[in-house]
């Protein structure tokens, strides 16, 4: 047998090892998940990843920094879609102005309305302030179908990942137990935080507060205060001064204590109907940290600890 000769080594070689490094490279990524899913908001990727642990990979097509109202639809999430095989939106339009897009963009049959691939988990929930009457543009920002806000309740979010880990099962039946025992997990954790969340906000039963935008009626319903006004003059719509000086006024005749907001909105007419009425502005992370590897349950821990510090607050003269 001839012998490789040196000018093959030194000249052929090296691209072989690069090949070889490339595809031994992406053994780790191909071998473990068995399903790829892309949610819209990052709430809906960490209960997903918590469901579906190493047998499945998650993308969120939105950031915890990001009003999931307005989402810039980027060739990337068109990639990520055509990729999916299990699409997990929150729903009741709360993604209506970017997300067909993409999934019409995506040439992705699995993913599309109806498909085994998607699964809108507004379907699993109980739904709050679903309009009675007909709905129009001049109302504002209304949801026809309820509010979409509602992963801001951890009750919701048990109902919403049984059905992930349901929808999971029926796309990879090799992987069954492995869903269930993520669900009994995620399940157990949440319910057990819940009960040491609710003890803390005890004094949170029934004070009148105030909020952004509608973003927090499933977190009412959770712990029991009222929302006595919206800092917008309508959903969706930025306040005027006359409805701030009416707002004001309104909070101080229900001794309004706390003022709630999403990060991802301005914040400079929430302070000053804050200040002016002497409540605390609590601004609340939109979504989980991602980056940061957090999950639902630390982000509801997160926005737990930062009502029930002010509320201590409040207590201090």
């Amino acid at each position: 047998m001839a012998l490789i000769s040196s000018e093959f080594r030194s000249e052929i070689m090296p691209h072989f090892l690069l090949l070889l490094t490339a595809v031994l490279g992406l053994v780790p990524i191909t071998s473990f998940a068995s399903l790829r899913v892309v949610t819209t908001v990052p709430d809906l990727a960490a209960i997903a990843r918590a469901v579906g642990g190493s047998r499945v990979s998650v993308v969120s097509l939105s950031l915890p920094t990001q009003d999931p109202h307005f989402v810039d639809a980027r060739p990337s999430l068109v990639l990520d879609l055509n990729r999916a095989d299990l699409l997990l939106a929150v729903g009741l339009e709360l993604e209506v102005g970017w997300l067909g897009t993409l999934q019409t963009g995506a040439r992705n049959a699995r993913i599309q309305p109806g498909g085994r691939g998607f699964l809108d988990c507004s379907q699993l929930v109980e739904r709050l302030e679903v309009p009675r009457g007909p709905v129009d543009r001049s109302m504002g920002d209304i949801h026809p179908g309820g509010n979409p806000h509602y992963l801001y309740d951890p009750r919701a979010a048990v109902r919403v990942a049984r059905g992930i880990a349901e929808r999971l099962g029926e796309l990879d039946p090799e992987g069954k137990p492995t869903y269930a025992a993520g669900l009994q997990r995620f399940t157990s954790d949440l319910e057990g935080a819940r009960v040491g969340w609710e003890k803390r906000l005890t004094a949170l039963r029934g004070m009148p507060v105030v909020s952004y935008h509608r973003s927090f009626p499933y977190l009412a319903d959770w712990l029991g205060f009222q929302t006595v006004g919206f800092v917008e003059f309508k959903p969706g719509i930025p306040p005027n001064p006359n409805h701030i000086a009416q707002l004001i006024a309104q909070a101080r005749t229900r001794r309004v204590q706390l003022l709630l907001q999403e990060s991802y909105y301005p914040d400079a007419s929430a302070r000053l109907v804050a200040d002016k009425v002497g409540a605390r502005l609590v601004v609340i992370p939109a979504g989980t940290g991602l980056r940061a590897g957090q999950s639902y349950r630390e982000h509801l821990e997160e926005i737990v600890g930062l009502l029930e510090r002010a509320l201590k607050a409040k207590e201090t003269p």
